[in-house]
Order: structure tokens, then sequence, then C-alpha cells
């Protein structure tokens, strides 16, 4: 058994460096889409939610309790965004 075994291991190492050369560049690439992903992500995210045009509206009262009397269960939400309405 352990005879089978090493021959096995010799058998396989002249691919194991080449394996191990891409496996490695593939995470690196990975990572890097990923914090790319991550990053798009948020931007647009961001891009998004500063749409909201509520603290700018006359209505708007900045209470945790009560932030807007016209529209309490929309205010500072993404639903907002389109607000009828709106004042200056």
């Amino acid at each position: 058994m352990l005879q089978l075994l090493y021959s096995l291991t010799r058998a396989i190492e002249p691919f194991l460096v080449p394996i191990c050369f891409v496996s490695a560049w593939l995470l690196v690439m990975l990572l890097g889409w990923s914090l790319f992903s991550a990053i798009a992500s948020a931007t647009t995210n961001a891009k998004r939610m500063h749409q909201i045009p509520c603290a700018y509206c006359v209505f708007f009262t900045n209470d945790p309790r009560l932030k807007c009397p016209v529209h309490p269960t929309r205010a500072m939400s993404e639903e907002a965004i389109d607000c009828v309405d709106f004042r200056n």
C-alpha cells in the first residue's frame, strides 16, 4: 500500500507545480473580481440612496418618531425617490 502511494506521488509530481501555479492565479483573480464587484455594487447603491430628496423637503422634520407628516412610512426610503409632495 505504501509503495502504491509513493509511486502515485511520483507520477503526479511533474504536474503539481503547474496546477498550483494556475490555482494560485485563479484565486487571486477571483479575489480581484469579488473586490471589484463589491465596489461597483456599493457605488450603485450609494448613487441610488443619494436620490432620496427627503432631507431637503420642507415637510421633513428630522424627528426619528415622525420624519415626514405627509408620508411617514415612505420617508427616507427608496419609495420616496419620486415623491410627488416633495417641496424645496
